[in-house]
């Protein structure tokens, strides 16, 4: 099996969007007979960096690196023309443009990404159904069964369609800090309490709500770790004396906070996946249950497919302040609570490894390879009353807002 994998957005970075294709390529490469990474790299040495990186040759992107739109288009526009695409068996993508050229030039395609597209940009939905029905669409890695059902309720074959949630790597957490190490070294007092949110601090994270939860704490340290400056958030903690704000970490210095953790929180919001849409299944939650440390999260539906509520999360409902301040009560002075919590989830991280992801994809690609085309779907009556009514709450949306993501009706 020969595979070309096409990433859109410049490499070398360390956004969460790189992080997963380029870690799942590199653990399916092993599987391959021969494999290339087609995408924009930054500068001159960049293109050896991203090939130790990926573990595999680089087809530099014929694609500006600035506007986003522009890249996106050229990119897919022009990896028709490259050699590795004609010598692949199949691209491997997260990109839909990339995708539909692919298909358009006689390659066959496997999408992986972790939006539920036909919700957030319905307009597109007829256009996803044509796509992910075409006969060379081998078919599309969700990366929730949340998203995953969002594409069956659209007419797509099931058997065009497979939940692989995401992983993380066990060698991070091959050293354990004992949690008193861990607070001495990034100057926190052994005594103090923490709760530790690791990931971007924006305003699309739920983190408000957290900071209203930590007014009413005071006996306990927030910790808030993946600032890039000043922004709404910052502000919104600058007055909270019991909240720090940390800026963005690199992977090895990342590890002290998270053992310093009494709590690892997600912030129990359904606004990261319904409003924003940004978020399905974050990937600090598989990051989290390796790291032996309770985890506080919100009961949507996306987090309540990997985290079982009282077995391996303490779960909460969601945009709830006064929940999430008795959760972590209950986790910062209930240590039996606390230590079950952590011993389950370490262990339940053992299925979410980006080993067994990729075992798991290739197997799966295997499978569809020699497996009869799937038929037109169910494309019906139901569809077209959903496409022209989402479509219609869609424009009105994007005409009120100028954002292009519709969050859930209601």
């Amino acid at each position: 099996m020969r595979i070309l994998f096409a990433f859109e957005n410049p490499l070398p970075n360390a956004e969460a969007d790189a992080e997963v294709f380029i870690t799942t390529a590199r653990y399916l490469a092993p599987y391959t007979q021969d494999c290339w990474l087609h995408a924009p790299v930054a500068g001159s040495a960049a293109p050896g960096l991203v090939e130790r990186l990926a573990g595999m040759p680089v087809v530099p992107a014929w694609a500006p690196l600035g506007n986003a739109a522009l890249r996106h288009f050229c990119a897919g526009l022009t990896i028709v023309l490259r050699a590795a695409f004609r010598r692949a068996d199949l691209v491997y993508t997260r990109n839909l443009w990339v995708a539909f050229m692919a298909l358009l030039c006689g390659q066959r395609v496997v999408f992986d990404h972790y939006r539920p597209w036909p919700d957030q940009i319905p307009p597109l939905q007829y256009f996803l159904y044509r796509m992910f029905c075409h006969r060379r669409f081998l078919g599309s890695i969700c990366h929730s069964e949340y998203t995953r059902r969002k594409y069956i309720e659209l007419g797509v074959p099931e058997q065009k369609l497979r939940c692989v949630h995401n992983g993380f790597e066990p060698a991070r957490f091959a050293a354990p800090l004992a949690m008193a190490e861990a607070k001495a070294l990034i100057g926190v007092p052994p005594e103090a309490k923490t709760v530790v949110y690791t990931g971007r601090v924006n305003q699309r994270k739920g983190l408000d709500l957290v900071i209203e939860a930590a007014k009413q704490l005071p006996e306990l340290l927030f910790l808030f770790v993946g600032s890039y400056g000043a922004g709404p958030i910052e502000r919104l903690a600058s007055g909270v004396p019991n909240i720090r704000i940390i800026p963005w970490q690199s992977e090895a210095d990342l590890s002290r906070y998270i053992f310093a953790a009494d709590v690892l929180l997600i912030p129990p919001s359904l606004q990261p996946l319904a409003k924003f849409g940004s978020t399905v299944l974050p990937l600090k939650l598989f990051l989290y249950l390796g790291a032996g440390r309770p985890i506080l999260a919100g009961d949507t539906p996306d987090v309540a497919e990997v985290l079982r509520s009282g077995e391996t999360a303490y779960l909460v409902p969601p945009d709830s302040r006064e929940s999430l301040i008795a959760g972590l009560r209950r986790l910062t002075t209930e240590p039996a609570l606390a230590a079950r919590l952590a011993a389950a989830a370490a262990a339940d991280s053992l299925n979410f490894t980006w080993a067994a992801r990729a075992e798991t994809i290739a197997a799966t690609i295997a499978a569809w390879r020699i497996s009869a085309p799937a038929g037109q779907g169910g494309w019906g009556a139901a569809q077209t009353r959903r496409f022209r009514a989402e479509s219609r709450r869609w424009f009105a949306h994007f005409a009120r807002t100028r954002t292009i993501i519709l969050p859930p009706a209601g």
